[in-house]
């Protein structure tokens, strides 16, 4: 599995808009409004580079609005939140 965290600048008014647009994309699990320097936080897991590779440099350029990101590729994950969570559904 390949993870990375994309922080995006996007242009006044369009937040919400790009928010949902970048949400669309496949592999992009999450997609938050952050305070800050940036506006946007997607993050992308996905099972290859190539994909990564596709939808950072192929279709977020089709997405109107954004001005600016950065791309930080995950080595490794020291949280086990998301597959305690997985697996504690039901579980109160």
């Amino acid at each position: 599995m390949v993870t990375a965290l994309v922080l995006l600048n996007v242009k006044r008014g369009k937040i919400n808009e790009v928010g949902e647009q970048m949400a669309a994309i496949r592999g992009v699990s999450e997609v938050y409004s952050v305070g800050g320097r940036f506006d946007l936080v997607a993050v992308i897991r996905v099972q290859t580079n190539e994909e990564m590779a596709e939808i950072v440099t192929e279709q977020m350029l089709h997405i109107d609005g954004i001005t600016d990101s950065e791309t930080l590729i995950a080595f490794r994950m020291f949280s086990k939140h998301d597959l305690e969570a997985m697996f504690s559904i039901g579980i109160e």
